[in-house]
């Protein structure tokens, strides 16, 4: 009797462990894309608390420039967070780019507990970003830039 509760035991275990994992990675998977949303709707509609609430004080955020033809060169113009957020305070402040219509997509590559990689297209171009989780929070820590190829 005993092993015949054993074996349902471990039945149900089985079925509900890799449930609750999917339940945390679809949480962290809503917890990243809010955090890469409130970094790119920042910029969109000229909001730096979106930064604030999004992206970690430590990031950095690059360029790569070039296309096809030429060598790729990385920019000198390196943003720390405060560059980030006068950034975010005056990129559209005009809306030139309607936030409403603007393109937005998140792309995953990977989600680990404490670690992800993304992909976000927006209207300048692809950015790759790394995003940590700590203080139970995703944050945007790393950010690779490169406007849409000719």
């Amino acid at each position: 009797m005993k092993n015949i509760l054993s074996i349902y035991i471990l039945i149900f275990l089985a079925y509900v462990a890799p449930l609750s994992s999917n339940a945390q990675s679809n949480e962290d998977k809503e917890a990243i894309k809010r955090a890469v949303l409130d970094y790119v709707e920042g910029l969109y509609n000229a909001d730096s608390t979106l930064i604030y609430r999004g992206v970690s004080r430590g990031v950095a955020k690059m360029g790569v420039g070039g296309n096809s033809k030429e060598t790729t060169s990385i920019s000198d113009d390196r943003l720390d967070f405060q560059g980030l957020v006068n950034l975010a305070n005056n990129w559209n402040k005009d809306k030139e780019v309607n936030p409403k219509t603007a393109r937005k997509e998140v792309i995953f590559y990977e989600v680990l507990p404490y670690s992800a990689s993304v992909k976000l297209v927006a209207s300048w171009g692809t950015d790759y970003m790394h995003l940590a989780k700590y203080e139970g929070k995703w944050k945007v820590v790393n950010v690779l830039w490169q406007g849409h190829p000719d």
